[in-house]
């Protein structure tokens, strides 16, 4: 059975302003989550969902049905703010969806294969794809889940604060902890995330998840117990969010099993700011002049 991939689309983008999801960055219009998909499909996943907003399903459906039929099974999930909450009040100023982890929660009905996991305004590289998709095939089950690290020094930006899961590797290669750092920004020469009050300095070679995981159906019903304890501490937050690091983080720490930390070679870039857009445009133009992509991905 090949795997799925599945794309995390419902985020509000509220940092960034618009849908960057489907912002046009290739030299032939070609989206980011476009590069994700080519890179998926020569890798070996059979079937991409997507997470999206119903609000914007039409327009999204447009843009990438046209481009993949024929190519891999697709399937569109939808976020909703009311799935899996069992009674908890949805706060009335929440404007968010509950977070990461509830939107793999919300795919659990369209996945009964192991799976990856991504941002759709994400560039994570073909290496990435290769690696995850050989472990998916030959090493995922309910007890070994993995993830791709990158080098945080990589992934920052420098137009503003980032989200990344900091990661704690032991010797054997897997993940020992996994922190989400909400607010890590360059400053004076170094990376620095703030820890309360306080400001912590991180090594740039520092491992860090950039939600690229990959998973057995198990973690579905491992994500909804996790979920019912989040609400119980965190339903009146209307800016609480369940991430998958925490997922990630309790699956270790309650010894339901270990997740392999697969590095990759492949270079990380996204757009967390407007500002970033640019820098993109170029990278993907100079993967696309050294050959490492056509000019037209489907053409």
């Amino acid at each position: 059975m090949q795997p799925t991939l599945l794309i995390l689309a419902a985020g509000m983008a509220s940092r960034y302003g618009s849908l960057k999801q489907i912002q046009q960055f290739g030299p032939s219009g070609e989206t980011i989550m476009d590069y994700s998909i080519y890179d998926a499909i020569r890798a070996g996943f059979g079937k991409i969902v997507f997470i999206i907003r119903e609000n914007f399903a039409e327009d999204f459906k447009a843009i990438f049905e046209p481009k993949l039929k024929g190519k891999v099974e697709t399937a569109y999930v939808f976020q909703d703010m009311n799935a899996f909450v069992n009674g908890h009040p949805v706060p009335e100023d929440r404007t968010k969806p509950w977070g990461t982890a509830h939107a793999v929660m919300c795919a659990k009905d369209a996945i009964n294969e192991p799976f990856a996991v991504i941002n759709a305004d994400d560039f994570y590289g073909r290496d990435a794809f290769e690696k995850m998709v050989a472990f998916l095939k030959n090493e995922c089950n309910e007890k070994t889940y993995s993830l791709v690290g990158y080098e945080l020094g990589k992934t920052v930006s420098e137009f503003g604060s980032v989200s990344r899961g900091v990661c704690e590797v032991n010797d054997k290669g897997n993940l020992a902890g996994i922190t989400e750092r909400t607010k890590i920004f360059t400053e004076n020469g170094k990376i620095v995330a703030e820890d309360g009050d306080a400001k912590l300095e991180l090594s740039p070679k520092t491992p860090v998840s950039m939600n690229f995981f990959g998973f057995s159906p198990s973690v579905f019903g491992i994500s909804e117990k996790l979920f019912g304890q989040f609400l119980a501490e965190n339903a009146s937050n209307p800016k609480s969010e369940f991430f998958i690091p925490l997922v990630a983080d309790k699956f270790i720490s309650n010894g339901m099993g270990e997740i392999r930390v697969l590095p990759t070679s492949s270079q990380w870039f996204g757009v967390t700011y407007k500002e970033d857009a640019p820098g993109v445009q170029a990278s993907l133009s100079a993967l696309v002049n050294k050959g490492e992509y056509p000019d037209n991905l489907w053409k």
